[in-house]
């Protein structure tokens, strides 16, 4: 579903929690449509890299960043772009799913809308969120209910929907399917490919398996530092740099 045009520019990315430098240079490049997996140990600067994407690493204390982010050639940090404009256009999902717990899962799904001020009925947005994250035949039935009703794996894909109701054309993905038994976390990347026809997905993992399966390029990140990046088929068969065929081998991790 690739069509080669570039939808993310990261150039020259640095990020810094206080004194600690978080990112190093970080220069690569995301495909329109297509799904970037990204790699590494813990504390690597994977979450803090998707985090910079939406600027949500700004809204951490003594946070900072420099270099530039573009999606679609436009700079994120220039003057004038609002950064919850760009949120809706570029949607999160956590590791943990997080819905809100005193609303309804139709009011979790309509949340987004509601909050972003589009008005009008919310109905047939909110089945079709649900059924783009593989959820309405599910909990159609229930939709005045609780979402701590659900499984694990259901709340996950209702966050999911959640996220795909103001209609991003981007989303980031933090561990999405870490909680998940492996029933639940096939579902989730069943569910990335078919949003990739229509989204552009960056997904951080620590499952070189489930790196291996859903992306089609992936980076390797390692002491803030983007060590190799390169179609997902190159970096686990063949990769160029020692220290990516040692992790992805399992000699560290």
């Amino acid at each position: 579903m690739n069509n080669g045009s570039k939808k993310i520019e990261v150039q020259k990315l640095n990020a810094w929690f206080g004194a600690t430098h978080a990112l190093r240079d970080v220069s690569l490049s995301v495909e329109q449509n297509s799904v970037l997996a990204v790699i590494g140990p813990s504390g690597c600067g994977k979450t803090t890299f998707v985090r910079c994407i939406n600027r949500m690493h700004e809204l951490s204390p003594s946070a900072r960043q420099s270099g530039r982010i573009l999606v679609d050639g436009q700079d994120l940090h220039a003057r004038g772009v609002d950064p919850v404009d760009l949120r809706r256009r570029v949607g999160m999902v956590f590791q943990r799913a997080n819905p809100f717990p005193t609303m309804s899962i139709y009011d979790n799904v309509a949340a987004g809308l509601i909050l972003n001020g589009i008005g009008g009925k919310h109905r047939d947005l909110v089945e079709k969120s649900l059924r783009q994250a593989a959820l309405w035949d599910e909990v159609k039935d229930r939709l005045p209910q609780s979402p701590l009703s659900l499984s694990g794996g259901q709340q996950q894909r209702l966050c999911i929907a959640r996220a795909l109701t103001i209609g991003p054309e981007v989303l980031l993905m933090d561990e999405p399917a870490s909680a998940l038994d492996p029933i639940a976390t096939a579902k989730i990347e069943e569910l990335i490919r078919e949003l990739q026809e229509s989204l552009t997905i960056v997904i951080v993992t620590h499952n070189m398996q489930q790196a291996a399966r859903v992306s089609d390029w992936t980076a390797f990140f390692y002491l803030g530092e983007l060590v190799e990046h390169g179609k997902t088929e190159q970096i686990f068969s063949n990769p160029r740099e020692p220290r990516t065929e040692d992790y992805v081998t399992g000699k560290f991790g």
